[in-house]
């Protein structure tokens, strides 16, 4: 029995991490709450709310309670790290110490905010963390060496691009709306180009499968089979979708994401821009899977870029670390 815990949380507007000290990552499920209009009762957490996402009846609500990596609806999102926690910790613990990570650019409020939830969720102390020195901490990063680092942090609802030196953030930008941006394009495309409404649990899973970022021109293409309802007659529908199209579909919201990565680059001091240079960009996050993101960046940037190994556990690895080595990464939590 332990009376002390000490858990780490990567609260993504996609999915959430849950890490536990001398354990390791014990949970990964989306961020999907099912609760009842009537009563505000939650009926489904993670996985399970998931299934019900655009398939519930009137009086259901499968929703995301982050929006663009922030908290769009307290009480729900509470309730959801509630659960979560309670689902970690096997056992009895009376005090939790918790580590969770939060946008780069998040306001005094929007931190007070998660603090709040945090703790009327059952943890005891709340400890925040950037998610760009997390994923760069999870990376393995030297994140405290006076050189520069570059890391592209692409989650569900936020690309976050920062340069670090001497563990902390020398230049940060924030781009709202990654990964469920691109779900949005496929859909959009789908409904211009085929005439077909696909939801957005479709779209993703379209992402997953053939999403492609920067595709070569001579390489056979790959095609997927999408089922849909019609636009005009409202009937189901299957078209074939090629890998091509969908690629095309994704170039707006990924330019988004190129136009923050120079932006920071523009800003960044000539010694710390050589280092970059040297080193290369890491790109970290669940979007960062997305076949052929590192290309893309450096084909745009002239700037070698790599993608992190495993990038989806990049933050929740550094948050993880960084709630077992409290003493040693104090100046990264805040």
């Amino acid at each position: 029995m332990m009376w002390r815990r000490k858990v780490a949380i990567d609260l993504g507007t996609a999915n959430t991490l849950v890490y536990v000290a001398g354990v390791g990552i014990v949970l990964n499920e989306p961020t999907v709450v099912a609760y009842s209009i009537e009563n505000k009762q939650i009926l489904a957490v993670g996985d399970d709310a998931r299934q019900m996402l655009g398939r519930t009846p009137g009086t259901i609500i499968a929703a995301r309670p982050l929006k663009d990596g922030v908290i769009a609806d307290y009480s729900i999102t509470e309730a959801m790290v509630s659960y979560f926690l309670k689902k970690s910790i096997k056992g009895f613990a009376m005090k939790v110490d918790l580590m969770i990570s939060v946008p780069g650019g998040s306001t005094q409020v929007e931190k007070r905010a998660v603090v709040s939830a945090c703790k009327n969720a059952g943890a005891t102390d709340v400890y925040l963390i950037e998610e760009p020195l997390a994923a760069a901490i999870g990376a393995r990063i030297p994140i405290s060496q006076a050189s520069g680092h570059m890391i592209v942090n692409v989650g569900g609802g936020t690309a976050e691009v920062a340069v670090i030196s001497m563990g902390q953030l020398v230049e940060y930008k924030s781009v709202r709306g990654a990964g469920t941006k691109l779900d949005e394009a496929i859909m959009h495309h789908m409904r211009k180009a085929y005439n077909v409404i696909i939801g957005e649990r479709t779209a993703e899973d379209v992402k997953m499968k053939i999403g492609n970022a920067f595709l070569d021109s001579a390489k056979d293409e790959d095609t997927i089979e999408v089922k849909g309802r019609d636009f005009q007659t409202g009937l189901p529908k299957v078209v074939h979708v090629s890998e091509r199209a969908v690629s095309e579909a994704m170039q707006k919201p990924l330019k988004t994401i190129l136009e923050g990565v120079k932006d920071v680059l523009a800003q960044t001091p000539p010694e710390l821009s050589s280092d970059i240079v040297d080193r290369g960009i890491v790109i970290s996050g669940g979007t960062g899977q997305l076949k052929n993101l590192d290309a893309y960046l450096s084909h745009y940037t002239g700037v070698a870029a790599f993608t992190a190994e495993e990038p989806l556990f990049c933050v929740i690895r550094g948050a993880g670390m960084a709630i077992e080595n409290l003493d040693s990464y104090k100046e990264a939590i805040r």
